[in-house]
């Protein structure tokens, strides 16, 4: 099983857009709007142009899995991370996922520090940040409306140095 992570190029923006849209995935996501074509291109676009977002895929066996995308904070090393797999995804895809793309962020990137949330209703998410080391942060009680209702929004972050020592640990068997 070879799992890769790699920049997103544009020929593979059809895949996620459809991935991004499927409504498994746009449930849980800030804009629960159906993206359009154009939409989706001008945020490429943008993201490309301003240097500073990391847009990646997450490819297993050669075959694109999964979206990951880093995004400075107030310094360059301190990301937001957001994510979504492919819904055809096998299970345990999602931990992959995580953990390909932590060991990207943190020894590809360089990253101190990645800051993720979720919405207070999505357990699945706030099980997946803590299997993969998280701490929770922060509850923000009903920080974001969709347009029909308030809800409470969870904040995460975790560490390099809580990560590395999560890997040494696993590595051992400690």
């Amino acid at each position: 099983m070879s799992e890769h992570i790699r920049p997103l190029r544009q020929s593979d923006l059809e895949a996620v857009l459809e991935w991004r849209n499927h409504p498994d995935v746009r449930q849980y996501m800030y804009t629960t709007h159906e993206i359009t074509w154009q939409e989706h291109l001008s945020w490429f676009i943008a993201n490309e142009q301003s240097g500073r977002h990391h847009l990646l895929i997450y490819e297993k066996n050669g075959t694109p899995r999964g979206f990951i995308k880093f995004t400075p904070k107030t310094c360059d090393n301190v990301c937001d991370w957001g994510f979504y797999l492919s819904p055809d995804a096998e299970r345990g895809a999602g931990q992959a996922l995580g953990r390909a793309a932590l060991n990207y962020g943190f020894n590809e990137l360089g990253l101190h520090k990645v800051c993720g949330e979720a919405l207070g209703f999505n357990e699945r998410s706030r099980r997946f940040h803590t299997k993969l080391g998280f701490i929770e942060e922060g509850y923000h009680a009903e920080q974001h409306f969709d347009g029909k209702k308030y809800h409470d929004v969870v904040s995460f972050g975790l560490l390099r140095k809580s990560w590395q020592m999560r890997e040494v640990n696993d590595e051992t068997g400690i």
